[in-house]
């Protein structure tokens, strides 16, 4: 394995793509261990010469940048456009709130499929577990800004995102509900999932994040993730409808269905237009 300087300067010229700018240091280096692990020949050659020009380090960073990409999904999109609109939502009066807040939610795929329930969804969901005093959202994305949607009043709100970018927008909004009720208490903090220890809670969430985890090698990692959360519910998402938007034949995943029995936890399945939810007990 090469030493730590060597990583870290892979690391530096990965995220020199724009896209890539905002993911966290230790999530890129991660995958550029993995890579290496699997490349031993490539290894070697950059051990002996850590030249940016040579075969060796120009396959590692087109590769390891390829993995990001469809690991974290890029489908965080117009970001310029959002963070103008987190700077005019965080000047204007609470009443001109809700357009701004739905305009943030629209710059990103999965968040603008949700706009067209996202009141039935919180519904749905806190009929079932109840509403949380402590709620977590895991690979969040710019889900919390769907706050006023949830109609809670007071708890505390942990999000967890990759996307430091995303993560400090999402801490502004949060000190601004914060200043204006006091019995609310947000963060957000970057961190790999994988790597991280949550606290207790009532809920969490797990939208659309499994593809992520477990990156096509089964489902092991995600399992050891929902069992180690430390929350009564999970609620874990998955779309019904392929990249090209076509409604999927069977979007239930027996998978999961499977798990759940395996380890003894209750679910139920909500469905809506565009996503599935398991709404988990543990």
């Amino acid at each position: 394995m090469l030493d730590k300087e060597k990583i870290a300067a892979l690391m530096r010229d990965i995220k020199e793509k724009k896209e890539l700018h905002h993911l966290e240091d230790n999530f890129v280096i991660e995958h550029i261990k993995k890579y290496l692990q699997q490349e031993p020949k490539i290894t070697k050659a950059l051990q002996q010469n850590l030249n940016p020009k040579s075969k060796a380090y120009v396959s590692v960073i087109k590769q390891v940048r390829s993995q990001l990409r469809r690991v974290y999904g890029l489908f965080r999109d117009y970001s310029k456009e959002r963070k103008k609109l987190v700077q005019e939502l965080l000047k204007i009066s609470p009443s001109q709130r809700p357009q701004i807040l739905n305009r943030i939610l629209a710059t990103h795929s999965s968040t603008q499929e949700r706009m067209s329930f996202y009141n039935a969804l919180y519904s749905k969901l806190f009929s079932l577990t109840g509403k949380p005093t402590i709620l977590l959202d895991l690979g969040c994305g710019i889900n919390p800004f769907s706050f006023p949607y949830m109609k809670l009043k007071e708890g505390s709100y942990f999000a967890y995102d990759i996307n430091a970018e995303e993560i400090e927008y999402i801490n502004s909004y949060f000190q601004l509900l914060h200043r204006e009720n006091s019995s609310f208490n947000g963060k957000a903090i970057v961190a790999d999932l994988l790597k991280t220890n949550f606290p207790k809670a009532d809920l969490c969430f797990l939208f659309k994040m499994t593809d992520v985890i477990d990156q096509g090698k089964g489902h092991k990692k995600t399992e050891e993730l929902l069992k180690r959360i430390p929350a009564k519910y999970v609620i874990i998402s998955f779309a019904t409808k392929t990249m090209s938007g076509k409604k999927m034949t069977a979007p239930r995943r027996n998978w999961m269905e499977w798990l759940c029995e395996r380890l003894a936890y209750e679910y139920t399945i909500l469905e809506f237009e565009n996503e599935l939810f398991y709404v988990i007990k543990k």
